[in-house]
């Protein structure tokens, strides 16, 4: 499953070109896009990994290449965002009939060797995003762009908008949290679902409730909450 996440993250969503450009929200850079209509544009020949390797314009240390640059970093994310949106029903579109079933068959593996485990958290995440005053948002410690793959390989996409999808790579769970709370206000209720203790001692310092899933008696509680309208 490792290497079919890095696999599609290569050749579908720039991780060659991004994999050193980071970001923690897949619209962190689209200030600098122009806007320009990318159906005929050329990644492949537009110099910008060239340009990326020679001069590592975007390590952490915040130093941000020039205007040009930047607009291409800017269409790489715009299009990863447009993939996603597109392929988040229709994963097997993108991988195409060969990987496509390749991955089914690994799904299917996964599925019996955890238990059904994607299948029982599946449940509690589509009840919270058909919910019309609910959403679903994950912060992660994964790289953004693998983890956008990695959503749309256990077929998460349909639960999580890509704009609701966080990596804390850069800057931590706590921070990311921060980002949320100031995205969506004071006014809601955030609940914290996760195994971590990152994730909980940020949860704590916010004053958010921590619900701790490590079985499965966990996710079918949480299943049962949600739907008995508890959560």
């Amino acid at each position: 499953m490792e290497e079919m996440i890095f696999n599609m993250a290569d050749t579908h969503l720039f991780f060659n070109d991004l994999e050193e450009c980071d970001q923690v929200h897949i619209d962190d850079v689209s200030s600098d896009d122009n806007g320009q209509d990318l159906s005929t544009y050329s990644f492949a020949t537009d110099g910008f990994h060239a340009a990326a390797t020679s001069a590592n314009l975007c390590l952490a240390t915040g130093v941000r290449g020039g205007v040009d640059w930047m607009r291409k970093l800017a269409f790489r994310y715009r299009r990863v965002k447009e993939l996603y949106s597109t392929y988040k029903n229709n994963v097997g579109g993108l991988l195409g009939p060969a990987k496509r079933d390749a991955w089914l068959q690994l799904r299917a593996e996964v599925e019996a060797l955890t238990d059904s485990w994607l299948t029982h958290a599946l449940k509690s995440l589509s009840i919270i995003s058909s919910r019309s005053n609910c959403v679903n948002v994950l912060v992660t410690t994964t790289q953004l762009i693998p983890a956008l793959a990695k959503v749309l390989l256990y077929s998460l996409g349909s639960v999580f908008p890509i704009e609701n999808i966080y990596s804390a790579t850069k800057i931590g769970k706590e921070s990311c949290f921060e980002r949320i709370m100031q995205r969506f206000g004071r006014k809601v209720v955030y609940v914290v679902i996760g195994d971590g203790v990152e994730e909980e001692q940020a949860a704590k310092k916010h004053n958010m409730p921590f619900w701790r899933i490590s079985s499965h008696s966990d996710l079918l509680a949480l299943h049962q909450a949600l739907e008995f309208e508890y959560l």
